[in-house]
Formats: structure tokens, C-alpha cells, sequence
């Protein structure tokens, strides 16, 4: 058994101007110790799948259908004392901006120490013993005086590693980490992505990476997930996506990043803005920015497909080739989850 199963997950936000389906039928497994990244542009619904696996969404924000269980145990529907044992002890997240993560008005130990109060049965004095080994693992220098410290007085790639200290602290099996070096300067960013590579080996855990960064997910992760409009267009392990894109948003998404094969040629941007979720398309979401969109596109959303043994797509252009070449079936997602 997996160690987190989503199935079919929707997530929508009720606002006055409509319903925006921000997560629409996301499915995917995730086994222990292995990372998964999800990558995607602004907007595609990364951040709020994790949302909805922490049930941590804006008051507007409802799971309308699906299945999320961490270890066996469902989580779309549970009471709030299940959902507050399972964060921070089973599973936690690591947001974007560590700045406005922590809380200003309260010492980094003071907030580090609470966690570990509220989550385990550790008194202060063994919760603060906690709080310093912590920091030592994630590399803070001088650990006793940073414990006193407020977040203003600390650097961006300190605040970060405080983050990672605290979402570490009661070692859960999952640890979401939500774009945690977008603030972050080039230098401190590869500190950051090492340190997480290093404490995944050490502690074992599962980590699920989102980023539209393609250089993070290449180096760090085990399966890639590409999202577009609230949806799964592409899946499969990270070399099948990077040397073998199917999707052809994948494709746009690789040609926009600079690698060691473009020989000092331009880059190719995806034409046209990201779809608005309020006015779907009936077809394929990605179909109005696609270069090789057919009628079909624009009408019918395609089903997935499972190109081989460690990927799956969705998308009609691979549908066409695969029943020309008489070699692929097709295959409900469900199926898959």
C-alpha cells in the first residue's frame, strides 16, 4: 500500500464571480521515501492540491469530491482532531515565503517550541532540546542564539532553513515542500535543495517537491507530475519527462528553460496567458496555446494514456499516433490511481 493515495481529487473556490475548479481530478500515489515533484506554471493548481491534502484551504476553498488517505486512513471529510494529529506528525509543509510563515511578533525558539509541544509529548525543556537539535541538522550556526532571535533579524536562506527545522521537528512521513526557494538567491537555493536531499536520505521520509522551477524537479525527484489548468497532462518518472516528453505542454515547458543541448539558441516561450479557470474550454485546456491543436482539441478533453511502463499523457496528438500505430489503448485515470 502506497503511502498517500490521492483519487480523483476536486477542489473548487466559491467566489461571487463563479466557481473556480482550481484542482479537477488529480490522482496520483506516493511511496515511502521516494520524491515526487509537480511542476507547472502560476496558476495550474499545485499549491492547492497540497492545500487540499493538508486541508488547509481560504474559507472560499471546498474539496467537492475525491479521495485523499495518508497510511490508509481518509482524510477529505475527517474531524478536526484527526486532521491536527495527522499535521506535523504525519505530514507537513514547508510554504513559499518563510517571511510571512513566522510569525514576527515571536522568537524563532518560542514558535519552533510550540510545534513541538502541540504535536508531541515532549515537555519545554525536552521541546527546546528538540528545537536545538533541529537547528543543528538544518545547518543554523550558533543555534542557542537564534532561538532568541526574531525572523526580521535573519536572512532569507536562514528563515528558510528555520522553516524546514520546524516542519522537520516531529519527523512526518511526508513533508510538502511548496516552492521553498522562489525567494531565495541562486546561491542559497542549491544550499537549500542539498540540505533537503540530504535529510530525505537520513530520515527516510517521502518529500513532495512543487516548483515551476524544471531545474529543481531534474536533480531532486523520483516522478514528475505537470499540471495545467487544475489538471494532470503528464506523469512519469523524471527521466521518461525529460527525455521523453509526450504532452505538448511538457514540450513548451522544456523548450522555455535553458539547457546544455540549445547551443546558444532562443528560447521558445509558450505563446498565450494561462487558461482561466473560470471559463473552461470544453476541450483540451491547454488547446488555445498549442501549435499542433486539432478540431478534436477544441472539443472533446482527452482521455490518458500510458505511452510505456513510466509514463502517461493526456493529450490527443498521442492518442492520434498511438491508434495510427495500432500500439496503445486507452486508459481512464482512474485506472491509474
Amino acid at each position: 500500500m502506497s503511502l498517500l493515495e490521492v483519487k480523483d481529487l476536486r477542489t473548487s473556490f466559491f467566489t461571487d464571480a463563479g466557481e473556480v475548479k482550481a484542482v479537477d481530478g488529480v490522482s496520483f500515489n506516493l511511496d515511502h521515501g521516494k520524491v515526487l515533484g509537480i511542476v507547472g506554471e502560476s496558476g495550474s493548481g499545485k499549491s492547492v492540491t497540497a492545500y487540499s491534502i493538508m486541508q488547509i484551504l481560504a474559507p472560499t476553498g471546498k474539496i467537492v469530491g475525491g479521495s485523499v488517505k495518508l497510511d490508509g486512513q481518509e482524510l477529505v471529510g475527517a474531524d478536526e482532531r484527526t486532521l491536527r494529529h495527522m499535521r506535523g506528525n504525519k505530514i507537513s509543509i514547508i510554504f513559499q515565503d518563510p517571511m510571512t510563515s513566522l510569525n514576527p511578533t515571536y522568537t524563532v525558539g518560542h514558535q519552533l517550541i510550540e510545534a513541538i509541544t502541540l504535536h508531541t509529548d515532549r515537555n519545554r525543556k525536552q521541546a527546546r532540546d528538540r528545537a536545538l537539535e533541529m537547528l543543528q541538522l538544518v545547518g543554523v550556526n550558533e543555534p542557542e542564539k537564534r532561538l532568541k532571535q526574531y525572523p526580521y533579524e535573519l536572512s532569507g536562506g536562514m528563515r528558510q532553513r528555520i522553516m524546514i527545522a520546524m516542519a522537520l521537528a516531529c519527523e512526518p512521513d511526508i513533508l510538502i515542500a511548496d516552492e521553498p526557494t522562489t525567494a531565495l538567491d541562486v546561491t542559497i537555493q542549491a544550499q537549500i535543495l542539498e540540505l533537503m536531499q540530504d535529510l530525505q536520505k537520513k530520515l527516510g521520509m517521502a518529500i513532495i517537491m512543487i516548483t515551476h522551477d524544471l531545474g529543481v524537479v531534474a536533480q531532486m525527484c523520483d516522478e514528475i507530475i505537470v499540471m495545467y489548468a487544475g489538471g494532470i497532462c503528464e506523469r512519469g518518472t523524471a527521466d521518461a519527462i525529460f527525455y521523453h516528453p509526450h504532452h505538448e505542454y511538457t514540450k513548451g515547458l522544456l523548450r522555455s528553460i535553458p539547457r546544455d543541448e540549445n547551443n546558444g539558441q532562443r528560447l521558445q516561450p509558450i505563446t498565450g496567458t494561462p487558461i482561466d479557470l473560470l471559463n473552461m474550454p470544453k476541450g483540451c485546456p491547454f488547446a488555445p496555446r498549442c501549435d499542433h491543436a486539432m478540431k478534436i482539441c477544441l472539443s472533446e478533453r482527452p482521455e490518458e494514456m500510458r505511452m510505456n511502463d513510466e509514463q502517461i499523457s493526456r493529450c490527443w496528438m498521442n492518442i492520434k499516433d498511438g491508434v495510427e500505430a495500432g500500439n496503445i489503448t486507452l486508459e481512464r485515470s482512474a485506472d491509474h490511481a
